[in-house]
């Protein structure tokens, strides 16, 4: 994988009125194919999935994929309008969630920018926590 760019990424997660932000600066690649944006980058020990990749898969306005390959494999799919069942691994197990997107800015161009996307996670007819996700690509100088 190409390192080139800078990855920051805010993820916050509001779970029975408590919320948790987490965020991770980090090193990857950004490549644009097919009207498709991919940004990838290895995890670390700090996020707890050492020797993992994860890769965001942006599709358009309406569809972000973040795919995590390795020893604690996951896929959530996030899809505007649709729920989504993913499979999600978290190192004790794997889990079936129910994904709903609320909201996706992409703000990606050629050399970077900004990507942002919000959804509810739930387990049947539990609904377990909403997330919002921000990411900002940048070439590494």
């Amino acid at each position: 994988m190409n390192e080139n760019y800078l990855i920051n990424i805010e993820g916050t997660m509001e779970q029975e009125g408590d919320m948790d932000t987490v965020r991770l600066m980090t090193r990857g690649s950004f490549v644009q194919h097919e009207g498709r944006f991919f940004i990838s980058y290895r995890e670390t020990e700090a996020t707890g999935y050492e020797g993992n990749t994860t890769t965001v898969t942006v599709e358009d306005a309406h569809k972000v994929s973040m795919t995590r390959t390795g020893n604690a494999p996951s896929e959530l799919v996030i899809e505007r309008g649709k729920r989504h069942v993913c499979h999600y691994d978290h190192g004790y197990g794997v889990l079936s969630l129910g994904v709903a997107a609320d909201e996706i800015e992409n703000g990606l161009g050629a050399h970077g920018g900004n990507l942002s996307f919000s959804y509810t996670l739930d387990s049947g007819n539990a609904h377990l926590s909403h997330n919002q996700v921000k990411i900002t690509v940048q070439e590494a100088t």
